[in-house]
């Protein structure tokens, strides 16, 4: 099993910018699909990004344009830059990798936007 440590939430004003960073246990470079998933108070869990393997992205349409992932195999390491943020991008965000059959997730790091 693939362990995952999310890093790099915090508070940060409207506009602002973050950097989360995703740590693997293990090399990344096999897994088909790593990606972004964040939740919200009383709100489920939501697909935010997605990276493949090949380097083909996919984002939601609420943060298409501000948010950008990437990943780094040397470094077994996968990021998210989320840029202009706004007050309804606060929830916790979690990495996930997915290699045929199973999901491996981090435990979230927190990322809280205020107005």
């Amino acid at each position: 099993q693939l362990q995952l440590v999310e890093s790099g939430g915090g508070l940060v004003q409207a506009g602002g910018s973050l950097r989360l960073s995703c740590a693997a246990s293990g090399s990344i470079s096999s897994i088909n699909r790593m990606g972004w998933y964040r939740q919200a108070p009383g709100k489920q869990r939501e697909l935010v990004a997605t990276i493949y393997s090949g380097g083909t992205t996919n984002y939601a349409d609420a943060v298409k344009g501000r948010f950008t992932i990437s990943r780094d195999n040397a470094k077994n390491t996968m990021y998210l830059q989320m840029d202009s943020l706004q007050p309804e991008d606060t929830a916790v965000y979690y990495c996930n990798a997915y290699q045929y059959p199973r999901h491996d997730w981090g435990q979230g790091t927190q990322v809280t936007v205020s107005s």
